[in-house]
Order: structure tokens, then C-alpha cells, then sequence
């Protein structure tokens, strides 16, 4: 692949008229009236958009509705090209998307696609992203569904595009569209070599039609931007310390707000110190609606140390006694309600042998770098919020119903923020925001959560078991498999006023949300939980618990995380005690010729067939996975060392390959894949919410800790498989399970020992080689 380089010294003018791929950066702080022009500043009149169709309502939970369920991706809920591709007449080329970057690279890959399809130079298009006034509403950025959603309608909708402008410009020239090209540079060209820019047939077409479902798109000979490596638009700003996040926000007569709450989830503070809080300098209000406190001061420090005074107060606890001494399998006590996932029967194979076991993970912190932040300005009777939420329109809703004002009154626009791939405080705090904004009209309120109010608050990514029965035949194959898991919802993000903290503290509460699991094939804690291997006489069994003993939610890749960690663990001990080597184990029971391929790719690029065998101390493990079934195929194998007088694990080397379909940006691929492992291995090695009987106990990087810069693999090496003429297959969460399942793999090769409950801690590790004391 070509990675192609930024020109920063071309303008747009020399980009159209000298062709290439270019990308233009801007590392200089916008101004306010810049924001407000690009509608991330003050503007709030949001009647209307100039993405032509404002879709601020939705279906069921807030889901978009299917309106066209012919055409291809988000196309089904949008069907208008003039919500995707707006061409003016004096060229200015504007596309829009629903979906949001959150650090994933997404922004640049679908300007790739765009630019693809439209035959022009990336740097021309204007690209505006989860703006509840301006943009399709395609529900939340989650899922990995943002290629396969987002990246499929865009493709089909410049591809209509640009076959609308070829029809015209036939009808202007009397010639067949079919004998017309594309430049590259924004124009139509005739045989004859005679030219018309787009903004010029723009100026004689009207793109509010409906979108058809068999436009064509380009051929991948003829790429010019999309399978290119090209630069990150997001980059720059954040690498010179620009505008790049939402807490850089600044704006005239901004006033900076600090909450003031207990330690912890379903804590209160028995007696705030409120009057001592309203005496401190700076400090312009302190708004209270029944439980609900912020203080409200002229600059950030001022609030931070009003909100220490305030908050120096005894706390209770409100809600039952947090499980201490427990562990995830606190969950198998509880009330569940039984959902089967497979009941296959595929004739009569007796077992002569029958191995179990049960795996877990704990509670998990999103962990996010940026505590979660928002502004909110409330002007004219309407309310604008900046957010990093990553479900813009639903956030939409859940502050209409807050506030009380008409769902076209408030505006939604995203900004990044440190990205935590899953629900942190992001709509909590951009909710807070919005009831302290509507006090204090005509002034932009900015509003940070502490680290500690981020540890404490968030919802946490659930804890897990699962338990593993497989039998064993004559013949040394697989002859059942039984298996469950056991979960909270991990679908919790607001869809109405009482998901989110303030709408639980105002005074009456909002109704809280019922928690209720995701249908498959999506899935939340069984996401994963039905193997993609063929094997004979399933029974797949997800026990879904409504009750959670802590606040939890989605955290990046739901339950296929630990589904994978289990499901792979367990191909590698039945591998073992059939004496069959683990990759040859698992291409045995797969039939998906994209599955083996990139099995096979990983493997054969590690060099598996010429493998160390494990010594006692440095081991090599393997796994796969399709997330979802639906999604990426990522294949990871992972050498390790085991430092046995420590209990400490070193991944000195990992080779993944992943297929993905077409990849519109394969560094933007790699960047997740590796991202993801690092991420997993994070999980797996140290990451734990820890809490006593009233409290959460993990506030900070100490009692919470992650995978360090020295920790990270020597070496990751990441083959990408593209698929030019299959459909985009979502890849930001492919690389979880299989990640943190070839680490236990490599652990037991090295040491012949299994570790089957998160993380895998030293103190575990040794204790599991007889090296405890």
C-alpha cells in the first residue's frame, strides 16, 4: 500500500487543478466565530440543515427508522442524497455522517470513501460528522458498525451522486452518460475532452430525491484515494496541542461548573457544605434540584475549589451494600432470565471424555485519559450542547426531556474527547451541563468531571462468567458443547431522561431505565457466545441479569471479550488433551474459507510450524474470532515470556491478520487492531474495578492501573487481508478477544498451567506455578 504525504505548501485551487491526493490541515485554534460558522460554536438556530433532511427523531429506543429497506447501509433510514452530499454551485463540496470520531479514525476513512466515489481529491470535501441539526441520524457510533453503516451509504450515496451529474451533463451535451468520465478534479469530461465542474451541473440539479439502490460505484483498478494510507485529518491538532478536544473549548463569557456528589455510585453527601461553597471567590451560583448540585464560578480553579468545599461532607450510601469479598460470580446468585442462544442436535456422538471449566472477568473501568466534559449555552429559548457523546441524537432526546423544551430546541454536536470505546460519563456530564446551562442563559457552561468522579460515576464494562462443558468422541473430536454466560445489560446509554445521573437526582427522579439485553446476532453479554466452528450438538445459554450490583454498561466489544477469552481458552485445552496441535484443532471444525484464511495468515507469518515449544517460561499461544459473527475476522498469535520468581508476564512478539473486506485506510485498520491488543492485554493483565461494602476503591491511575509505554509488546505486527469487492466489515473491536485468549494460551504453553479468571496477575501466576510463598 502507498501512504500518501500532506502538500501543506498547495492550496485547494492547486489540488483540483494538479490532481493527487491531498489532505489540508489546519493547526491553528479556531476563533468563535470560526466555531460558530462550523457549527461547533454558539449558533443555535437549528430548524432546518444543511445536510437537507434533519432526522431528530428515530424509532424504538431511539433506532433511526428503516424507511427504504432496499438500499444498502444507513441509506435505509436516510434515503434523501441531500443528507449525505451537498454540492453548491460554486463548487463547495459538503458530506455529512451521523457517525462521530472517537480517536478510532473514522472521520478519515469515510472522507477516503467519499472522495472515492465522488472522483475527488479529499481535501476539497468539507466533512461534518454527529450534529443533531445537520447530520443523518444513524443512531450510535458503536459496534464497529461505523464502515458497514456510515462507509456503505456514503459509497452508494456519491455514488448516485455522481451518477446524477453524469446524467445531466449528458443532457446538457446530447451524449450518452455511460461514454462520460470523471477528471478526478471535480468535472465531468466528454470524449471529445470538453468539461463541466460539478458546482456547474450542481447549479441545474436537485439532490432531494432518493437515493437508488443500484448506482455504480467505481471499479478498484481505478482508485485514487480509497486502500491508500492516507494521514489522519484528526492528527494534527492533538500532536501541536491545538483545539483538538472538547475540554479546549473556549468562548466568550464562558463559566466553568463543577458537580458536587458523593464518592461513588448511589452515594449522597449527608450535609454539603453549600454556604461555605457560595462564599468562595469567583463562585457566581450554585444551582441545586433535588439531589443534583453544581457550583457555578467564573474560572475552573475557582469551581474546583468550591466544589473541595462543598463535597467535605460525611456520605451514606443509598442503594444495597456493594458485593465485597465477591467476585464476578456473584452474578450466578442472582435472578437471571434464561435465553437460549444455539440448541443444536446433530445426531448421536458419544463422548468418552468430558472437560470443564469456568472462566471470568471483573468489573472494568473505560479509563478514559480525559475525565468526560461538555459545554451547554442556552440562548433564545434553545440549548446547544457540545459532547463526545457517542449517541448524539439520543442525547438529544434525553435532555429535551430534562429541560422540558421541544426536541428541535436542543442541539447536540459532537467534539472529541480522550476516546474510551464504550458508555464513560460523556452523556451524564453533557446532561449536567445542560441543567446548569438553562440557569445561566447566554453564557457557554463548561463542565469537567474529576478524575475521581469519573472512576466513581461511569458506568463500569460488566463482569462475566461463563462455564465451558465439551465432550470428547472416540474418534478425538468434539462430540457436544454446552456452555453459558452469565451478565448484565451492557445496553444501559440513555434513551430517556431517567438513564443519566441528573435525570435519577432531580427531585421527583426520572424513571429509570429497565435494562434489557441485546438481541442477537449483536448481542451484548452473548455477543460471541454462539462459535462460529462447526461443532456438533450445541447448547449455548445466556443467563441475563437484570439486577447489577454496580452502574454498568458497554465498555469496547461487550461480551465477545470475554465469550473469545472463554470459547478460545477452551479450543486450546481440548486441543491439548487430544494431542492435536491448536491451529490444526481449530480448522478442523471451521468451514469459512475468510476465517481459515486469516488463521493461516497469522500463523504463517509467526512462523508457527517453527515455534519454540514451551519451556516453563516463555510459551506461544494462538485464537480467532469473527466479532459478532458479522463483523472482522482477526486471527492473533502471541509469544510471551513468564518470569516465574515474579509471577510477571512480557509479550515479547504478536502477529495478527485481520480481513476486514475493503479497507478504505490500512493504517487506520492497524492503528485499531494494535490499539485493541494493547487495550486487551491491558485488561487482562491488570485491569480491575475494586470496591468495599459502600463504595468504588479504584479513583485513580494507582488503584487503577493500566498498561504502561515499557509494557507493551516488543513487536506487533498486523497483515491486513483486502478484499476490494466485498463490503466494508467493521474492525475497531475485532482485536479484543482473540487478544487477551492467545495471551492465556501463550501463558499455558509456557508454563502448563491455566489461568481462566481476569486478570492475570502475577500474584496469580505464581500461585498457579506453586511459587506463592
Amino acid at each position: 500500500m502507498s501512504v500518501v504525504s500532506p502538500d501543506r505548501s498547495r492550496s485547494r485551487r492547486d489540488v483540483l487543478a494538479g490532481g493527487g491526493v491531498f489532505v489540508a490541515f489546519s493547526l491553528a485554534v479556531p476563533s468563535l466565530a470560526q466555531l460558530v460558522a462550523d457549527g461547533r460554536g454558539g449558533r443555535t438556530e437549528i430548524s432546518g440543515g444543511e445536510g437537507g433532511q434533519m432526522q431528530t427523531g428515530g424509532g424504538e429506543g431511539g433506532k433511526p427508522q428503516i424507511l427504504r429497506p432496499d438500499l444498502p447501509g444507513s441509506l435505509k433510514s436516510n434515503p434523501l442524497l441531500d443528507s449525505w452530499i451537498r454540492l453548491a454551485p460554486d463548487g463547495h463540496v459538503t458530506v455529512f455522517s451521523g457517525k462521530v470520531e472517537l480517536g478510532q479514525g473514522i472521520r478519515t476513512a469515510l472522507l477516503q470513501v467519499a472522495a472515492e466515489e465522488l472522483d475527488l481529491p479529499p481535501a476539497v470535501i468539507d466533512f461534518v460528522t454527529g450534529d443533531t441539526a445537520r447530520t443523518p441520524h444513524e443512531g450510535l457510533t458503536a459496534g464497529s458498525h461505523s464502515m458497514q453503516d456510515s462507509g456503505t451509504a456514503i459509497a452508494n450515496a456519491a455514488a448516485n451522486v455522481l451518477m446524477l451529474l453524469r446524467g445531466e451533463a449528458g443532457k446538457f451535451w446530447q451524449l450518452d452518460p455511460t461514454s462520460l468520465a470523471t477528471s478526478g478534479r471535480g468535472h465531468v469530461v466528454a470524449p471529445d475532452g470538453r468539461r463541466l465542474a460539478y458546482g456547474q451541473i450542481a447549479a441545474r440539479l436537485s439532490l432531494n430525491v432518493e437515493a437508488r439502490p443500484d448506482a455504480p460505484r467505481r471499479t478498484p483498478s481505478a482508485y485514487r484515494t480509497l486502500g491508500r494510507s492516507m494521514p489522519r485529518v484528526d492528527i494534527p491538532a492533538k500532536l501541536v496541542g491545538g483545539e483538538a478536544y472538547v475540554q479546549d473549548m473556549r468562548m466568550p463569557g464562558m463559566l466553568h461548573a463543577r458537580v458536587i456528589r458523593g464518592p461513588s455510585f448511589d452515594t449522597t453527601l449527608v450535609a454539603p457544605r453549600l454556604d461555605a461553597a457560595r462564599r468562595m471567590p469567583g463562585v457566581v451560583g450554585i444551582v441545586r434540584k433535588g439531589d443534583f448540585i453544581a457550583i457555578v464560578a467564573k474560572r475552573e480553579w475557582q469551581a474546583i475549589q468550591a466544589m473541595r468545599v462543598a463535597q467535605s461532607s460525611e456520605y451514606e450510601r443509598k442503594g444495597r451494600d456493594l458485593p465485597v469479598g465477591k467476585d464476578a460470580r456473584v452474578l450466578q446468585s442472582l435472578a437471571s432470565r434464561e435465553i437460549v442462544i444455539l440448541d443444536t442436535k446433530n445426531g448421536n456422538h458419544p463422548a468418552v471424555k468430558s472437560i470443564s471449566a469456568s472462566y471470568s472477568r471483573p468489573w472494568l473501568s473505560h479509563g478514559s485519559i480525559g475525565p468526560s466534559c461538555a459545554v451547554a449555552l442556552a440562548r433564545n429559548g434553545s440549548l446547544s450542547i457540545w459532547t463526545h457523546s457517542q449517541g448524539v441524537f439520543d442525547l438529544q432526546r434525553v435532555v429535551a426531556e430534562l429541560v422540558n423544551l421541544p426536541l428541535d430546541k436542543v442541539r447536540c454536536i459532537h467534539v472529541e474527547s480522550a476516546g474510551c470505546y464504550g458508555h464513560n460519563g460523556a452523556d451524564d456530564v453533557g446532561a449536567d451541563a445542560a441543567v446548569i446551562a438553562q440557569e445561566f442563559p447566554g453564557h457557554p457552561i463548561r463542565l469537567q468531571w474529576m478524575r475521581e468522579q469519573e472512576f466513581g460515576w461511569e458506568p463500569a464494562g460488566c463482569a462475566m462468567v461463563t462455564t465451558v462443558e465439551a465432550g470428547i468422541g472416540s474418534d478425538r473430536r468434539i462430540s457436544h458443547w454446552n456452555y453459558e454466560v452469565w451478565s448484565n445489560s451492557h445496553n444501559n446509554r440513555p434513551v430517556q431522561s431517567g438513564g443519566v445521573l441528573v435525570g435519577q437526582e432531580l427531585d421527583p427522579p426520572r424513571p429509570a431505565q429497565e435494562p434489557k439485553p441485546i438481541p442477537m446476532p449483536e448481542g451484548d453479554g452473548s455477543r460471541n457466545s454462539n462459535p462460529l466452528y462447526n461443532f456438533p450438538n450445541m447448547n449455548v445459554l445466556y443467563h441475563f441479569v437484570p439486577e447489577m450490583p454496580l452502574r454498568v454498561s458497554a465498555i469496547r466489544s461487550l461480551g465477545a471479550h470475554l465469550n473469545i477469552f472463554s470459547l478460545e481458552s477452551m479450543m486450546d485445552e481440548l486441543a491439548h488433551a487430544t494431542g492435536v496441535d491448536p491451529l490444526a484443532f481449530r480448522l478442523a471444525y471451521m468451514e469459512d474459507e475468510r476465517a481459515r484464511a486469516v488463521m493461516i495468515e497469522a500463523t504463517d507469518r509467526f512462523g508457527w510450524s517453527r515455534r519454540p515449544k514451551g519451556d516453563g517460561r516463555r510459551g506461544t499461544g494462538m485464537a480467532f474470532a469473527r466479532y459478532k459473527n458479522i463483523g472482522a475476522y482477526c486471527a492473533v498469535v502471541m509469544e510471551v515470556e513468564v518470569e516465574r520468581e515474579t509471577g510477571a508476564v512480557t509479550v515479547h512478539r504478536v502477529d495478527t491478520a485481520v480481513d476486514a473486506g475493503l479497507i478504505a485506510n490500512p493504517d487506520g485498520i492497524r492503528n485499531q487492531v494494535e490499539g485493541g491488543i494493547i487495550q486487551s492485554l491491558s485488561w487482562a493483565l491488570l485491569e480491575e474495578v475494586t470496591f468495599d461494602s459502600s463504595k468504588r476503591t479504584s479513583f485513580e491511575w494507582g488503584s487503577y492501573p493500566i498498561l504502561r509505554f515499557e509494557d507493551i509488546p516488543g513487536e506487533i505486527n498486523v497483515h491486513l487481508l483486502n478484499r476490494p469487492n466485498l463490503p466494508f466489515l467493521g474492525a475497531g473491536e475485532t482485536s479484543q478477544g482473540p487478544a487477551s485468549a492467545a495471551l492465556a494460551n501463550a501463558i499455558a504453553d509456557a508454563t502448563g498451567v491455566r489461568l481462566r479468571d481476569m486478570p492475570l496477575t502475577p500474584t496469580k501466576v505464581k500461585a498457579a506455578i506453586g511459587l506463592d510463598g
